[in-house]
């Protein structure tokens, strides 16, 4: 005759997609998405992309997910771009409950992987920390950050004070990435 147990059995436990720590210069990592969540049962994740398109992720196959351990790498399986969502499949994320323990995660790759960009385009990776300096030979500031806006992007240079300067050619005259600096049509006085 069967017994039957009154406590619950344990839940099986999801499987660890998290694979080696990374070994580098996390300054090397550019954040390009984060995990939303599962999408579906089968350990696919749904991803928001900070990429110019959609499937900028899909040609990484060495992902690095920013753990509360630190950097882990993940190897990308599958990449789709759907109506309902862009989603991925990782190895060793076989079902819903490992999926789960990915929400929230941002998804990066190292800057090697990017390759160079095309003649007179950057990645912003590449711009943010770049001394700005006027036509004058004025230092304005280094580069904080790009913001993305409706029409152009739009540098966000920190130095006595914050300037914001779009990033087109009306204003940018030249990128120097070797000598790490950016030099514009912009005034020291702007209040812009």
């Amino acid at each position: 005759m069967a017994r039957h147990s009154s406590r619950p059995s344990p839940k099986p436990r999801p499987s660890n997609p998290a694979g080696t720590p990374y070994a580098g210069d996390e300054s090397r990592l550019v954040v390009m998405g984060r995990i939303l969540g599962p999408f579906g049962i089968q350990g696919w994740v749904k991803l928001r992309t900070f990429t110019e398109t959609p499937d900028g992720l899909a040609g990484h196959r060495e992902w690095w997910l920013r753990t509360k351990a630190g950097w882990r790498s993940a190897a990308l399986q599958e990449f789709k771009v759907r109506p309902a969502a862009v989603s991925a499949k990782l190895e060793g994320v076989d079902d819903r409950n490992a999926a789960e323990l990915l929400q929230g995660l941002d998804v990066a790759v190292t800057r090697e992987g990017l390759g160079e960009a095309a003649d007179g385009e950057f990645y912003w990776v590449d711009l943010v920390g770049l001394e700005v300096v006027n036509l004058q030979g004025e230092k304005l500031g280094q580069v904080e950050e790009l913001l993305r806006t409706g029409g152009s992007d739009v540098l966000v240079v920190r130095g006595e004070r914050e300037r914001l300067i779009p990033f087109v050619a009306d204003y940018v005259n030249s990128v120097d990435r070797e000598a790490k600096r950016i030099t514009v049509d912009w005034e020291a006085g702007y209040d812009v």
